[in-house]
């Protein structure tokens, strides 16, 4: 990653630029000297360079646009791309030697490690003080940035990685950053970087055993006692449960269907702080609905460009080629013309504009903007643990009991004993996480070969490794 360790010093000192305003001591001190004599010795300061990592994340280059909206939802065949005129074309072709798909994993790449030195920055840099937080709080902090670095390096895996099938072998994937240093680490193998990823995560597990969120919640309000940062919008932040969650996802990927099925039932003891979402507040409530489910999201960040994003990408005002749309049949085949389920009818609506096609409204703005969830975006959400279990439980009637549970609280009907499970995972996938970025590494991780064509009102694309497995940007190969 030599091309990214420019950005090291770089991302230290914006994010100071940013939180601080202390641009003119830049003349006084060498970047690094000053990050660590004056930042990491002030209580706020060490607060606002961790918010700097959740800041870049919630960046358009990641999860604020490309990981989560656009690009990974492109792969996953979620839009309607077919008309010659639109730029998002390339990317649903999987044309990976197109220059501007070059650049947008690129610029994905970059950013992403952008973020984990900025976590490995922290890290080390926190653990190195003493007498400024109380061990409590730099614990909590510390398990954040260990839990944000495996979430980082999880993606790129996933994105980049080989096929899950081989994420035990020793082909090679991505580099593993646990250093802030200004020197290439080298590639290592699909089942290294996983070893690392679960190390990470058993390590933040540990520093947030005592996690305010265990025993307060989430806390979505502001207390003004000087602890809020340590206990205020525990789901804007990487908590305990969402460690566990992360834990369980990743050991799925891994195929060890026994540990993922203990975290995630490890990560619903704290269901009790994650509520269910209820028909009032998605349907009742016209003109402020909640259509990302918030209460029932573990880890989200705040996307201060949320609605901004929207109307550029999804608004029915835009015209037809540049705006990202599912083609009607297609979109309700996914739904299986369940008008009941919340999922659908409520985030997938005619647009004002006269357009004779739904369009997507699951990040469009609410009348109220002091509503505490304006600006949310979903990461990591609860119902992924309970497909996790359904997936992992060796018991039908389970399966179907925890399956049937999430449907319930969609507006669903139960299933009938006689389904396949696995088909009806595959279905809850489609409908549960429109663009957030999961159903293309569903994909991939099942090794499907034939998923369902989104340019069209039928039909399947078929699926192999070329397709899966995004090429490293050139700048990481060609100078090694």
């Amino acid at each position: 990653m030599k091309k990214n360790h420019k950005y090291l010093s770089f991302f230290a000192v914006i994010t100071v630029t940013i939180t601080l305003g202390c641009t003119k001591f830049l003349d006084v001190k060498p970047e690094d000297k000053f990050i660590q004599d004056q930042v990491f010795t002030n209580r706020s300061s060490i607060n606002q360079v961790l918010n700097g990592v959740y800041m870049q994340l919630a960046s358009t280059t990641l999860y604020g646009r490309n990981l989560t909206w656009s690009t990974t939802e492109l792969l996953g065949q979620r839009y309607n791309t077919s008309t010659s005129q639109s730029p998002w074309t390339v990317f649903s072709n999987y044309s990976y030697g197109d220059q501007n798909v070059m650049d947008a994993f690129e610029s994905i790449w970059e950013n992403a490690y952008v973020a984990i030195l900025g976590a490995n920055n922290f890290i080390e840099s926190l653990s190195k003080t003493s007498g400024i937080l109380s061990e409590a709080e730099k614990a909590q902090l510390l398990g954040e940035a260990y839990g944000l670095r495996a979430f980082l390096h999880f993606d790129l895996l996933r994105l980049y990685g080989p096929m899950p099938a081989n994420a035990d072998s020793v082909l090679t994937s991505i580099p593993y950053y646990t250093r802030p240093v200004a020197a290439a680490e080298e590639i290592i193998p699909a089942n290294r970087v996983i070893d690392n990823i679960i190390a990470d995560l058993r390590q933040a597990e540990e520093y947030l055993s005592n996690d305010p969120v265990r025993t307060t919640g989430v806390n979505p309000v502001v207390l003004n006692d000087g602890n809020d940062f340590y206990r205020t919008f525990r789901n804007r932040r990487m908590n305990y449960y969402a460690v566990k969650a992360l834990q369980a996802r990743v050991y799925l990927y891994r195929n060890d269907k026994a540990s993922a099925l203990l975290a995630a039932k490890a990560a619903l003891t704290g269901e009790i702080y994650f509520p269910w979402t209820t028909f009032a507040s998605i349907y009742t409530e016209k003109v402020n609905p909640d259509r990302i489910f918030s209460n029932e999201v573990l880890f989200g960040i705040q996307n201060p460009t949320m609605y901004l994003i929207h109307d550029a990408t999804f608004n029915g005002a835009i015209s037809d080629a540049a705006v990202l749309a599912s083609q009607p049949a297609r979109l309700a085949a996914v739904f299986e013309n369940l008008e009941g389920d919340y999922r659908y009818t409520t985030t997938w609506l005619y647009p004002e504009s006269g357009k004779n096609y739904r369009t997507f409204f699951k990040y469009a703005d609410i009348v109220d903007k002091t509503i505490l969830r304006r600006m949310f975006q979903p990461l990591i959400r609860k119902t992924e643990l309970y497909y996790i279990i359904s997936e992992c439980e060796p018991d039908k009637t389970e399966q179907l009991r925890v399956l049937n549970q999430v449907r319930f609280n969609r507006g669903l009907a139960d299933l009938a004993s006689t389904v396949t499970v696995n088909t009806e995972l595959q279905k809850e996938y489609q409908k549960e996480f429109f663009g957030e970025g999961q159903l293309f590494f569903y994909y991939k991780r099942k090794g499907i070969t034939a998923i369902p064509n989104g340019g069209a009102a039928s039909g399947n694309i078929t699926m192999n490794a070329a397709k899966y497995v995004v090429p490293l940007p050139l700048s990481e190969t060609i100078t090694r």
